[in-house]
């Protein structure tokens, strides 16, 4: 049952602790990327034999990217530099080794999910549960999320560490960077919410900053030099996160038995799907997703990457290592690192810290983006933050697998406008074998012609070959899911899940150009300067009006089909192999309106397609998040915060207890919007029209300010 806040005692704050506790500095110094740190020694930590595994995966990647390469030349017919094809052929050789290097990380990854690896650091998901010596926090930065949302997968996770015996060895931080005032107010209310329903004695914090400076590597970042002192390791939550009570104490118990671990990465599941994007997006990372972790696992050992959430960190290691410099120039490469992850990771490992990725521990989780168009939004955040990587690169002294977590990254965006060029190119190929005449018989003396040559059966085998090294790690990891009984069933059995995984392939294989056309366009949006911006991501319903739908994916249609036209003008034959891209484009729209559907992902849930084992037996932390996700639906609901504040006694006393201290005035310092907001608010005659009048930021700073808040509650509402 909800309960109502007017049961506080103001100023207590539903309860005897303050909204933080005492604070405990860290000094967390910001790197110099072009200092070297020293020679960084080999963590102890690190498996056995990762110099043989490095040799392998990357020297049969670089096999395989050769012969790949010798039959693209003998296709074309390449023997010189300066020719069309050996155009065609440097796109190619990239774009192969890309493939090849995943491929055989997914065969070793197949390997080590058969043999029951991806463990490491002594962690033993069978094992009974460790006992804990020290207090960690549990980090939530939001950004203005629904909170009601976020705090009930809180509440759930608190639940789970109290029953585990637990909760005394975790404090609870809600970090917000909320700029809008309305949200912020809600965070407040659902707060101090959270606080009546977990108890008198929880320890559960809320901070709110004023202004979000650094975004969340900021927001993480402040949180370790006021408090950090207090807490030898914190866990970070992304706003749609949940964890076990189990995969908690298991990677705080792991990180308090081996001192020169800097990080260890958990392996979220993506779960609580309801569109068909989203239900694709959670079966092919619940079946191919573990192959392909446990390879990265397999070969990056204690030089491992992180993904900015769920997962556990030593405080001392992050803040010594991962203040983050600002980049020189201006916007969108220069200022603030956006992917700060992969950054911080690298500069941790850098200082000799091991940085480890346990993809076999159980009870991490994550949600995705509901459609294709929410995705486009946090991929053109992620494109530009990785873009930014190039500036990190020359870092001195970051290890050769660091940097490869780095290049991986800008890779996954720039290979994009690499494949749209290669299509394009290779029409332009068979444009100019078709329509200019050959030359036979060059300028100088020859004894034979030169006879143009064009392998097409050769070119089928290298498609198929290629073809093959993308789809056969999907049947592998569908074999590996048969071998292991709890893992088929979750998936719906044998056939169930081999005709899911045929469905999945074919509608991603539709998407896969439609999203190649958006991020070449994204990369090249950003090479010209523009800033992708920063904000909240859509959690639950992505569908949009069809209008809508049609105004984001009408230039991938026109893309679409006039490619298509131009394929079929040189060859019909050329416009059959182009044909799955051609179809992808042209049903943009149906698609990812299709897609963003509840209904089409319901129907193929009750069909038993796209299943996941947390869809058919459900963990008890995610059961229990979905249930307080209803209960909390009457907590905390959408209003203007000023009328909430009015309304609500205890509320406005927890509201003014938690505004930071005043900031003694300087001349140099002048907060414009809360000089703006006076001045707007002098000339209003009652609390509506000042309201009417103030902008988000001015009105933010004006409910952030003693004086500002008395001076709006002051006036009439009306």
């Amino acid at each position: 049952m909800a309960v109502p806040l007017d049961t506080l005692t103001p100023p207590a704050l539903a309860g005897a602790l303050p909204a933080l506790p005492p604070e405990a500095p860290l000094d967390m110094p910001v790197q110099d990327l072009r200092a070297s740190p020293g020679r960084s020694p080999r963590p102890k930590t690190a498996p056995p034999g990762m110099a043989l595994r490095r040799a392998f995966v990357f020297l049969a990647a670089l096999l395989l990217t050769a012969f790949g390469a010798r039959e693209m030349a003998l296709v074309l017919d390449v023997d010189t530099p300066l020719t069309p094809g050996a155009v065609v052929l440097a796109l190619f050789v990239p774009l192969f080794a890309w493939i090849a290097l995943s491929f055989v990380s997914s065969l070793c990854g197949v390997a080590s999910v058969i043999a029951g690896g991806g463990r490491g650091l002594g962690i033993d998901p069978a094992a009974p549960l460790p006992r804990l010596r020290d207090r960690t926090a549990l980090l939530m930065p939001v950004y203005n999320e629904d909170p009601r949302r976020v705090l009930a997968g809180l509440q759930a996770m608190h639940e789970a560490l109290r029953e585990a015996g637990a909760a005394d060895h975790f404090d609870i931080f809600i970090l917000s960077d909320t700029t809008d005032p309305d949200a912020w107010v809600r965070e407040e209310e659902a707060f101090l919410a959270l606080r009546v329903r977990a108890g008198k004695d929880a320890r559960i914090f809320y901070r709110r900053r004023p202004r979000n400076t650094d975004r969340k590597a900021g927001n993480i970042a402040d949180w370790v030099r006021r408090h950090g002192g207090a807490y030898p390791q914190f866990l970070i939550l992304d706003a749609d996160s949940v964890m076990s009570a189990e995969a908690l104490i298991r990677l705080a118990a792991a990180m308090e038995a081996h001192p020169r671990v800097g990080l260890i990465q958990s392996l979220p599941a993506i779960v609580n799907g309801r569109s068909l994007f989203a239900r694709m997006q959670q079966f092919a990372g619940r079946l191919y997703g573990p192959v392909i972790a446990h390879g990265i696992a397999f070969w990056h050992g204690a030089e491992g990457n992180y993904w900015g959430h769920n997962a556990m960190i030593r405080t001392a290691a992050f803040a010594e290592a991962a203040g983050l410099p600002h980049l020189p120039g201006r916007k969108p490469f220069g200022g603030t690192i956006m992917s700060h992850d992969f950054v911080e990771a690298a500069l941790m490992r850098r200082r000799g810290w091991a940085i480890h990725f346990v993809p076999a521990l159980p009870g991490s989780y994550e949600e995705s983006p509901p459609a294709l168009s929410d995705l486009a939004i946090r991929d053109r955040r992620w494109c530009q933050g990785n873009l930014q990587h190039l500036a990190v690169l020359p870092t001195r002294g970051l290890h050769f697998i660091s940097r490869s977590h780095l290049l991986v990254g800008i890779g996954s965006y720039i290979t994009a406008p690499l494949w749209l060029i290669f299509l394009i190119c290779g029409v332009l190929l068979a444009l100019q074998a078709r329509f200019v005449l050959p030359v036979y018989f060059p300028t100088g003396p020859a004894l034979f012609p030169e006879w143009p040559v064009f392998d097409p059966v050769r070119a089928k085998w290298v498609f198929i070959g290629t073809m093959g090294l993308l789809l056969v790690p999907k049947l592998l990891a569908w074999v590996a899911m048969l071998l292991d009984g709890p893992w088929r069933r979750g998936h719906g059995g044998a056939i169930r899940s081999f005709v899911s995984v045929l469905v999945e392939t074919v509608i991603a294989g539709l998407l896969a150009p439609v999203t190649m056309l958006t991020q070449s366009v994204d990369v090249v949006s950003i090479l010209l300067g523009r800033d992708s911006g920063w904000s909240a991501q859509a959690r639950d319903d992505g569908s949009l009006p069809l209008r809508e739908v049609a105004r984001l994916y009408w230039p991938h249609t026109a893309f679409g089909i006039l490619f298509g036209i131009a394929a079929f003008l040189v060859s019909p034959y050329l416009a059959a192999w182009m044909s799955p891209v051609v179809i992808g484009l042209a049903l943009a729209i149906p698609l990812a309106a299709w897609t963003a559907r509840r209904g089409a992902g319901q129907a193929l849930r009750r069909a038993g397609l796209l299943l996941i084992p947390e869809e058919r037996n459900p963990p008890l932390i995610l059961s229990r998040t979905l249930a307080l996700r209803a209960e909390w639906e009457a907590l905390a609901p959408e209003g203007e915060a000023l009328e909430r504040l009015r309304a609500d006694p205890a509320l406005l006393a927890a509201h003014r207890a938690m505004l930071p201290p005043p900031v003694a005035a300087r001349p140099d310092r002048i907060d414009v919007n809360l000089a703006i907001g006076h001045a707007r608010m002098a000339a209003a005659t009652s609390a509506s029209e000042a309201l009417a009048a103030l902008s988000r930021a001015e009105k933010a700073a004006l409910l952030g300010n003693g004086e500002g808040l008395d001076a709006l509650l002051a006036l009439p509402a009306r």
